[in-house]
């Protein structure tokens, strides 16, 4: 199958939105509260652990969605190059945004 440029947009995302995925899924199995969009004020309060949960699920499937559909699964080396981008670009911004916020 050929690989066209939006496939390397939605391998992008979706690594993005795994790594989203993460923060929301281990703060809610761990029980602590944690920002989420259902958060008052939303993304900067924090939301219950369960909530987090809700989002995580959210978050994966949304990227299970991108490359389920988007038929990434079977690509070339560039797409997990696109990926790994994708996941780190939202690493970085999920560091310098949360470290922002005093949760403590």
């Amino acid at each position: 199958m050929e690989t066209r440029w939006y496939h390397y947009i939605y391998a992008f995302i979706a690594g993005g939105i795994f790594v989203n995925f993460l923060p929301h899924f281990i703060n809610g199995i761990s029980g602590k509260p944690f920002p989420s969009p259902f958060s008052d004020p939303p993304g900067v309060g924090v939301s219950s652990p369960l909530s987090n949960i809700v989002w995580a699920a959210i978050n994966f499937l949304i990227a299970y969605a991108f490359v389920h559909f988007g038929k990434l699964s079977q690509r070339s080396r560039n797409i997990t190059i696109a990926y790994i981008a994708g996941g780190f670009s939202m690493a970085f911004y999920l560091a310098n945004y949360f470290g922002n916020l005093n949760l403590s």
